[in-house]
C-alpha cells in the first residue's frame, strides 16, 4: 500500500505549494477541506464536491459518534463508502466540539464526559476512545485529542490547557498505533503566547506526527491576533511536514494564513453562508437576500464558472431564496465552494510562479472594491 507522504514543491516567501500523497489519492496544497460534518457537505452532492476542485474533505468525530455511530459505520464498510466518497477523509477528534458543551461536560486527566446534544445520553471520550472512533470511521487523516480553550483566556488556564493537550497527544500517539497509509496529526495549542506555542510545538516534535495543526485559533481572538500568532507559529513546527490551521475561515483570513506558511484550512462557512444567502464573490461578499438583486440579470460573479453563475441571474437566485426553494441553497453553497477552490488554485499557480505577493495584493484590491451595483 502506498504511505502518506508530503513533497513541497515551491516556496514564494512565507507561502508554501505542495502535495500530500496518500493511497486515496493526493491533496494539493495549499488545500481547503469542505466540511461534512455528519457525512455529507450540505447541500451538496460528493460529485459535486469533487467538481469544484475539492481533494479531501473533512468529518467530525463527535457527530459522527453520536449518530450514526462508528461501529455502525465500520459495519457499513467505513465512512469513504457511506458517504460515496473515494477520496481522502480528515476527521477532527471531537475535542473542539466536546470542548464547546458548556456545562454539559467535565474534564478529567482521563478525558470528557459529556451530554449528548442530541438525546442528552452520556458519552466519555478520551484520546484512546478518539483514535478507536477516527478508525472505526476509516479516515485518512487522523487528529489528536487536544483541549481547545476559547479565547479570552487567562494564560495560566491556556497553559494548563496545553500541557494537558500534550499528555493526551502522547496517549493519541500510542493508541494511533501503526496503520500504513494513515496518518495522525498534533495540535499545537497555546493561545498567543510565544512561549507556550513554541514548548507546544516542542512537545509534538518530540513525540512525532505526520503532520501537525495549528490549534486554538478562530476561537475569538480576531483576525489581528490570529496573524499575531501566524507570525510565528509555524516557523516552530517541521518545515517538512504540513501545516494545518483548524477552522479558518473566511477568504481573506486564508490568503492571509497561506502567507505566513500554513497548508490546509477547513471551515463550515462556504457552506452555512450558502445557505443563509451569503455569497463569496471576487469583490466580496454579496447577500443575495438584499432587494437591490431582484432585478439584476447579471451572475454573482462574471468570472466565475461554477453552474450558479453559468446557468443563473442574481435575480433568480434572490426569488428562489427568498421562497425559500432548497435549490437556492444548493446553487449558493455549489459557488461558494467553487469560489474557495478557485482561490486555492490560484494560490498554488502563485506560489509556483513566485508571484504570490502579486497575487494576495490583486486579491485584497477586488476585496475593496466592492461588490458592483446593477446599473
Amino acid at each position: 500500500m502506498q504511505g502518506f507522504g508530503f513533497q513541497l514543491l515551491a516556496t514564494d516567501g512565507a507561502a508554501r505549494s505542495g502535495v500530500i500523497s496518500t493511497p486515496r489519492g493526493e491533496v494539493r496544497t495549499p488545500a481547503f477541506m469542505p466540511v461534512g460534518t455528519a457525512g455529507t457537505v450540505k447541500a451538496m452532492l460528493p460529485e459535486s464536491v469533487a467538481a469544484t476542485g475539492a481533494d479531501i474533505l473533512l468529518g467530525n468525530t463527535y457527530h459522527l459518534m453520536l449518530r450514526p455511530g462508528a461501529e455502525r459505520v465500520a459495519r457499513l464498510g467505513g465512512l469513504h463508502r457511506l458517504m460515496n466518497w473515494d477520496r481522502p477523509i480528515l476527521t477532527d477528534s471531537g475535542g473542539f466540539q466536546v470542548m464547546s458543551l458548556a456545562g454539559l461536560r467535565k474534564l478529567t486527566e482521563t478525558g470528557v464526559t459529556f451530554k449528548s446534544h442530541i438525546d442528552g445520553s452520556r458519552h466519555e471520550l478520551t484520546p484512546e476512545r478518539s483514535m478507536e472512533i477516527q478508525r472505526l470511521l476509516g479516515s485518512d487523516i487522523v487528529m489528536c485529542f487536544d483541549e481547545c480553550p476559547g479565547l479570552p483566556a487567562t494564560e495560566d488556564e491556556v497553559a494548563r490547557a496545553m500541557r494537558l493537550s500534550m499528555r493526551w497527544a502522547e496517549r493519541s500517539k500510542a493508541a494511533f498505533g501503526d496503520r500504513p497509509g494513515h496518518a495522525l496529526f498534533g495540535i499545537m495549542q497555546g493561545g498567543v503566547t510565544p512561549d507556550l506555542r513554541e514548548e507546544s510545538a516542542e512537545a509534538l516534535t518530540a513525540i512525532g506526527f505526520d503532520g501537525y495543526a495549528v490549534g486554538g485559533l478562530a476561537v475569538g481572538e480576531g483576525q489581528d491576533a490570529m496573524f499575531g500568532v501566524l507570525d510565528y507559529a509555524p516557523g516552530f513546527l517541521p518545515a517538512d511536514k504540513p501545516r494545518y490551521l483548524m477552522g479558518v475561515g473566511k477568504p481573506e483570513d486564508i490568503v492571509g494564513a497561506v502567507a505566513h506558511g500554513i497548508d490546509m484550512m477547513d471551515c463550515v462557512l462556504p457552506t452555512r453562508s450558502g445557505r443563509t444567502g451569503q455569497a463569496f464573490t471576487r469583490r466580496g461578499a454579496v447577500n443575495i437576500k438584499n432587494a437591490r438583486h431582484q432585478d439584476d440579470p447579471r451572475p454573482l460573479d462574471e468570472a466565475c464558472t461554477c453552474p450558479a453563475c453559468r446557468a443563473y441571474s442574481r435575480a433568480y437566485l434572490h426569488h428562489v431564496f427568498r421562497a425559500g426553494e432548497i435549490i437556492a441553497s444548493m446553487l449558493l453553497t455549489w459557488h461558494n465552494l467553487h469560489y474557495y477552490q478557485d482561490v486555492m488554485n490560484g494560490m498554488r499557480a502563485a506560489i509556483a510562479e513566485g508571484r504570490f505577493a502579486a497575487f494576495e495584493a490583486e486579491f485584497r484590491a477586488g476585496l475593496a472594491q466592492g461588490d458592483i451595483p446593477p446599473l
